[in-house]
């Protein structure tokens, strides 16, 4: 269902919301424009997204909502998709510049949410917290036991960073209260990052051989597609954690539900994967050394809030002709 804006009157521009947002970005975009929102929990399909961008100048999208050439098309006066994420893998941003439309994410300000929820999963997997809490829900509690649910001891271990762009140097930062051993891989090194927080550049064979617990901070291309397959899981060590608050399909799902079915590693955290959303019936979901949650890794009221502002404050600004706060496209638009 779409539900039209209640500011409508004496607007200059017309806008789509292809989901429910915080209301912090909501007021902005209704005091500038006239605004079209899908309130719906799922996403619109094709045709309906095609039904909300109707007669649209701008559009606050999702990284469910595929925006490629044959989008744009269909809708030439839509001239800024505002995207509501730091990622923009759902837009085919080469298509949106030959068609002069803008494309804004939402970088920055989701980085310490991110960071942090790397940082739970990372503990939750190696303390086997939802086994422990599953343990006692069932009844299975009776006494102290020294051999109860052991995990995997975090401080002093070795963290291996895919990734040390704005959330892998944020997880970086994090292991130095844990004494952890930081190893990193990423093609562009910040030296100066690393020296001052103790961090090694490694390759990427190396990290995965020596690491403990492996994140995984890059964006989703065609280099980083299957990133994780059967053989990177075969050089991580058998007692190797995995997380990934990244994309789903950087790392291969068949292969790693092999690899924990075989004990090539010892467990995985996955805030994203590949079906997403993965199905209930998954492999995955029901194996007790690996923990799936829905994508979450920016739901705080406080992430969400400033995601919903700045991508609103893009729309707008791009709307405007100026050049956005976060525009991923700018010199070849404008």
């Amino acid at each position: 269902m779409i539900r039209q804006g209640e500011n409508v009157v004496a607007t200059r521009w017309t806008v789509a919301v292809t989901r429910e947002i915080p209301e912090a970005g909501l007021r902005p975009l209704r005091e500038s424009a006239a605004v079209k929102i899908w309130e719906q929990e799922l996403p619109p399909s094709e045709g309906e997204l095609d039904a909300l961008l109707q007669g649209c100048d701008g559009a606050v999208t999702l990284l469910t909502d595929r925006i490629d050439g044959s989008v744009l098309d269909r809708h030439p006066q839509l001239r800024v998709v505002s995207n509501f994420a730091v990622g923009y893998d759902n837009i085919d941003v080469p298509a949106a510049s030959e068609r002069g439309v803008l494309v804004c994410n939402t970088p920055d300000v989701l980085t310490n949410a991110t960071a942090d929820h790397t940082w739970a999963l990372l503990l939750a997997a190696a303390r086997r917290i939802p086994e422990s809490i599953a343990y006692v829900r069932d009844g299975k509690w009776r006494t102290w036991g020294p051999m109860l649910l052991l995990g995997q001891e975090v401080s002093g271990a070795t963290i291996g960073i895919v990734g040390l762009g704005r959330i892998g140097k944020e997880v970086a930062k994090r292991a130095r209260g844990f004494n952890m051993r930081v190893l990193a891989f990423d093609p562009f090194e910040d030296a100066e990052f690393a020296r001052e927080h103790d961090v090694s550049y490694v390759p990427l064979e190396q990290l995965l051989a020596e690491a403990d617990f492996v994140t995984l901070h890059v964006a989703l291309t065609a280099e980083t597609q299957h990133l994780i397959g059967a053989n990177q899981l075969q050089r991580m060590k058998a007692t190797s954690i995995l997380v990934n608050a990244s994309r789903g399909p950087v790392i291969d799902t068949s292969a790693l539900v092999d690899a924990l079915r075989d004990g090539s590693i010892l467990g995985a955290a996955l805030d994203v994967t590949d079906p997403e959303p993965l199905p209930a019936d998954h492999p995955l979901v029901s194996m007790p050394n690996c923990i799936v949650v829905p994508h979450t890794a920016s739901a705080t009221v406080q992430t969400r809030n400033s995601m919903a502002e700045l991508a609103a404050r893009n729309l707008l600004a791009g709307l405007r002709g100026e050049r956005p706060p976060a525009a991923v496209n700018a010199d070849e638009v404008l």
